[in-house]
């Protein structure tokens, strides 16, 4: 953050611009609230966010800035790094090929501005996976692209709600796939991401909560093959040994109620749908996506491109909001 600014400088992707994204973005952007915690400049096209305000009915003015630093906030004001990519004429709710290169080409150009230190965090509008692939780059989504686009070998996907957070160990493979590739090393670098997270954004001593992978957690080895001692256990000793409060495995059935009552800080789903189903029955309207493991703060909305009402101003921006207040609150931690 830069010293002369209270504020850290927060780059907005504005994802799929045949999605939700553009609609999104203008309300939260101009919120109140967003501006009193940070500074946001959109990486995207001005000519999409301008036709996303025409739908919404708000008057605003979108400016084009060559860098982040170039930058003005005022009310009414949304600043965008303009890259130009898509046509006037992309029609809403309609996979595109050029859209989701457009997509990947706003994350990219974020990257490349969070690695050289012209923003202090990146915070992500939805990005359709088949468009992405249709325009040839073949990444299972947000988290595994700028992994690549920043040099970072392993990283976390952490979802956030008011109730609940959650870490997971594996996300975007097969079940079978899953199991086979949990192991004590991989549960005990989740696990420490998740605790450092919490330890920056304030909790010096957050409680861990870290499911099974098998009904009951195993119940004592009548479930399962002994995954949990042989798989998760080894982690959890390691890390209670240098004082990290991670306590399991648990039950992945009662782990996400106790968690939503207070009893657990952070839960760790040992894959995708085991923390991503409950997540988003507890919280998903404002629930939040954070990639923990990066060089650089990043965060997105915990929902999709939405092509069913894209273009129709029907889209809620809460979970944007949220995604750029705790953006802006780890930016500012670091």
């Amino acid at each position: 953050m830069n010293a002369q600014h209270p504020l850290p400088l927060i780059g907005l992707t504005m994802g799929d611009g045949a999605g939700v994204g553009p609609e999104v973005i203008v309300p939260a952007v101009l919120d109140p609230a967003t501006l009193g915690r940070c500074r946001p400049v959109v990486i995207g096209d001005a000519a999409r966010l301008r036709k996303a305000a025409v739908i919404l009915g708000v008057e605003c003015e979108v400016v084009a800035v060559d860098a982040p630093a170039d930058a003005e906030f005022t009310p009414g004001r949304i600043n965008v790094v303009d890259l130009g990519l898509l046509p006037d004429d992309l029609p809403f709710g309609k996979l595109s090929p050029v859209a989701g290169n457009a997509a990947y080409e706003y994350v990219r150009r974020a990257a490349e501005l969070a690695v050289a230190d012209e923003i202090d965090g990146i915070c992500t509008a939805p990005l359709n996976k088949e468009a992405l692939h249709a325009a040839g780059h073949v990444y299972p989504g947000h988290t595994e692209l700028l992994a690549h686009l920043t040099g970072v070998e392993e990283v976390s996907m952490m979802l956030s709600t008011e109730k609940v957070k959650v870490i997971h160990v594996t996300t975007h493979i097969g079940l079978i796939d899953a199991v086979s590739r949990i192991e004590p090393g991989l549960v005990e670098r989740t696990v420490r991401r998740g605790h450092e997270a919490l330890v920056r954004a304030g909790d010096p001593n957050p409680v861990i909560g870290v499911c099974g992978i098998n009904p009951h957690a195993g119940e004592n080895g009548l479930f399962g093959y002994g995954e949990e001692e042989k798989k998760i256990v080894p982690a959890l000793e390691k890390l209670r040994a240098e004082g990290v409060d991670a306590r399991g495995p648990l039950p992945a059935d009662t782990a996400f109620f106790l968690a939503s009552r207070g009893d657990y800080d952070l839960i760790v789903a040992m894959y995708h749908d085991q923390g991503h189903g409950p997540v988003k029955v507890l919280g998903i309207e404002a629930g939040v996506n954070l990639t923990i493991g990066l060089p650089v703060i990043r965060t997105s909305v915990d929902h999709g491109t939405a092509f069913d009402i894209a273009g129709t101003g029907k889209a809620e921006a809460g979970s944007m909001i949220e995604a750029l207040r705790q953006a802006a609150e780890l930016s500012t931690a670091r």
